[in-house]
């Protein structure tokens, strides 16, 4: 599975962290995010990587320094659900409920290790469908 990933200057670190991780678990990763410490405007990143993985059908990861920003601009992407979560029991509802496909983590709110576990999840949780297909139906034409 393709795994597209953007991030601004806050995250680099929790970046290349999640990168390698699921570099080790044989995912694809398509690294758009800053590699650099000066100052960036996260609404690129979040929209650039929503955009890729909506147009690619499968999942993104977002990161800033609380996660917020950068789901918001991801959420401007037609088809993207962006959920920031901040715990494994939220990204799986996220996923079994709302069919989300683009996770947003906030690199100053929670350690690298607790954001592996929640992409752990994020990834391996299917969409429930069924009574919830209507409300993505939804969600997709607001």
């Amino acid at each position: 599975m393709k795994i597209f990933i953007g991030n601004d200057h806050t995250a680099i670190e929790m970046k290349n962290k999640i990168v390698e991780y699921l570099e080790n678990k044989k995912y694809e990763v398509i690294n758009i995010g800053t590699d650099s410490s000066s100052a960036v405007d996260y609404p690129d990143f979040g929209y650039n990587t929503a955009k890729l993985a909506v147009e690619n059908n499968t999942l993104g990861i977002v990161i800033c320094g609380s996660g917020i920003g950068i789901s918001i601009a991801a959420n401007k992407v037609k088809n993207a659900r962006a959920a920031l979560c901040y715990d494994e029991k939220a990204a799986e509802m996220a996923r079994k409920h709302n069919d989300a496909n683009i996770l947003a983590l906030g690199a100053r709110v929670i350690a690298v290790q607790k954001a592996l576990d929640i992409i752990d999840v994020f990834i391996s949780t299917s969409f429930e469908g069924e009574r919830h297909q209507n409300r993505v139906n939804k969600l997709n034409n607001l």
